[in-house]
């Protein structure tokens, strides 16, 4: 349920409405805002009822959260939540671009790339020490070593890391080296992974899955903000649809829709999203076009020898292309590159 308070509700009296929702069990939410004061309380609506606080003298109105992803709803969290990694804000007035390869391949390929996405102007460097494969031949990362030589290359260049988590069993290891944990689209609803991830308090990219409604999205993202931790991205990256001419149908559509539901910042891989290196480039500056706050984009030194995704990965030069058409894209939207 959302509490209004009337403006002159004093800290006090706020404070005493939080006690008496926290003592009934529920969970109590502390918004204020510029002009409102707004409470929220998760649990039993029964439970709610017997405390009448609509009776209270501070009260200005009581009413249900309708959509079914509470903390991850506007209803409850009207304004933008600006997600930080690193020194990186996402979902603020900056349109941020991270870009990498799809793995760490070795410490010359991630530095190399690394250093072009840097010099094109990408704000984050991701790569993936752990891949999940559909094949159990395909190259599925160097793990821990992978993690090493990333951590390594982002302190050297000054650019914080996202990598993909895949098993809570790997959690602690890799959240020591991320700045960011990644939550691929296979896993977007193992709910072990997110119920822990939700506790480690480090900024968490969620990707959508692959046969997932946005729904489905959102509530995986509520997993993250009921086990406490607030700083989540959520990623469109296509889903399977009955088109077989490219990898994915990237649900440009979601982008807007999801804006106007979540107060969360939304970013968009195109590479995942089509799976055609040539395809890439038109589809992030569509992405840009229809409110995202940013993009994903792998990027390879060589994508002709890359391990995994090369198809999809950009040249480096082709990346250095797409951040300068990005720029008249973003700032004819209200944003700045």
């Amino acid at each position: 349920m959302i509490i209004v308070l009337k403006p002159e509700a004093s800290f006090e009296h706020t404070e005493r409405l939080l006690a008496r929702i926290t003592a009934a069990g529920l969970k109590a939410l502390h918004m204020p805002g510029s002009e409102r004061v707004v409470l929220g309380a998760l649990g039993d609506e029964r439970v709610l009822a017997e405390l009448h606080l609509e009776g209270d003298p501070m009260v200005e109105s009581v009413k249900p959260i309708l959509a079914p992803y509470k903390l991850v709803s506007r209803e409850l969290h009207p304004h933008d939540t600006i997600v930080r990694i690193g020194e990186v804000a996402i979902g603020g007035p900056v349109f941020q671009v991270i870009a990498g390869p799809c793995a760490v391949e070795s410490r010359d390929q991630i530095r190399n790339t690394a250093m072009a996405v840097k010099a094109a102007g990408a704000s984050a460097l991701r790569a993936g020490a752990y891949k999940p494969r559909t094949s159990p031949y395909g190259f599925a990362g160097h793990g821990p070593s992978g993690l090493s030589m990333l951590r390594e290359v982002g302190d050297e260049l000054g650019l914080p890391i996202v990598t993909e988590v895949m098993d809570t069993a790997d959690l602690e290891l890799v959240a020591a080296h991320a700045d960011a944990l990644q939550i691929g689209a296979r896993n977007m609803q193992n709910f072990a992974l997110l119920r822990a991830v939700g506790k480690v308090r480090k900024p968490v990219v969620l990707k959508r899955g692959m046969s997932a409604k946005i729904e489905e999205l959102l509530l995986a993202a509520e997993y993250l903000l009921a086990a406490g931790n607030e700083q989540v991205v959520l990623v469109e990256r296509g889903i399977r649809t009955f088109e077989t001419a490219t990898r994915n149908t990237l649900d440009l559509n979601a982008i807007p829709y999801i804006k106007q539901r979540t107060h969360l910042p939304v970013l968009v891989d195109p590479s995942h999203g089509t799976g055609v290196r040539d395809l890439v480039i038109p589809m992030a500056l569509a992405a840009a076009a229809c409110g995202a706050d940013g993009l994903l984009v792998e990027v390879h030194e060589n994508p002709a020898v890359a391990l995994s995704d090369g198809a999809q990965s950009l040249y480096p030069a082709q990346f250095e292309a797409l951040m300068a058409a990005l720029g008249p894209v973003v700032r004819a939207v209200g944003r700045q590159m």
